[in-house]
């Protein structure tokens, strides 16, 4: 199995082999703990060793927030990597997969069914499909529907179980819907947790990693108390928003 080289001391103190590829990684936490932000790491590194992206961010509406997180947290500038990132975002009103600009479809990504299709076509828009990896955050919220629920967490978890074909990585909070949220952590190939200790200190701790030698010791991530309380009030925004939406669909 191949190895993702890592580039942040952080990640590579934790993972001195590398993150296997293709690998499925689930990174779990209370919400408000930096998950997206550590990540974006993982998705630099991915970039910087020249494979390509799809990024499915649920909490935010436009991709500007990990436009500017990857600038400030990575130093990299997504307008250089053009041709090979691409996004998927939610939109409950669609029916099917839509193109919404050179780099975006919006889907229903409720629908099980949407979320092969949706790949498939962002996929279509990167040169180097071989070598893909697909980042999602905030996925918890999905869950929060009654009337996809179940079937969201299954489809989820085949792919996480059984899609070699790419690799993936999505984040996910834990407090809320714990029991369901464990059937994802279960499924996955690797494991890692992160928390927040006042004042705004983000740590990392992993739990697994399949084939590949790692460090159990928790380990602080270097991201500021800026950024950290930036994303927290963005997903707190986005909470409040459209957990009301999807309880009623």
């Amino acid at each position: 199995m191949k190895r993702l080289k890592l580039e942040y001391h952080s990640l590579w103190k934790l993972l001195p082999g590398g993150l296997p590829i293709p690998s499925s990684t689930i990174i779990s936490g209370k919400g408000g703990t930096g998950k997206p932000l550590v990540e974006l790491a993982f998705v630099a590194s991915w970039l910087k060793n020249g494979g390509s992206a799809i990024g499915i961010p649920l909490q935010f509406r436009t991709m500007e927030f990990v436009k500017n997180a990857m600038l400030t947290l990575y130093g990299i500038d997504l307008q250089d990597y053009k041709g090979r990132i691409a996004y998927v975002q939610f939109d409950s009103m669609v029916a099917g997969t839509e193109r919404i600009s050179d780099d975006t479809f919006k889907t229903n990504l409720l629908k099980p069914e949407l979320w092969d299709e949706s790949i498939e076509a962002a996929s279509s828009l990167v040169v180097n499909e071989t070598e893909l990896l697909v980042f999602g955050s905030a996925l918890n919220l999905l869950l929060f529907s009654p009337t996809y629920k179940n079937s969201i967490i299954k489809k989820i978890k085949g792919i996480l179980e059984t899609d070699k074909t790419r690799s993936y990585i999505f984040s996910v909070t834990n407090n809320v819907l714990g029991d369901e949220i464990a059937t994802w952590e279960n499924a996955a190939d690797n494991l890692m947790f992160t928390r927040v200790e006042n004042p705004m200190r983000l740590f990392l701790r992993i739990s697994r990693v399949k084939n590949a030698p790692f460090s159990t010791e928790e380990t602080k991530v270097p991201i500021s108390q800026g950024m950290l309380k930036e994303i927290k009030t963005v997903a707190d925004a986005t909470r409040k928003k459209t957990i009301p939406i999807f309880r009623k669909i």
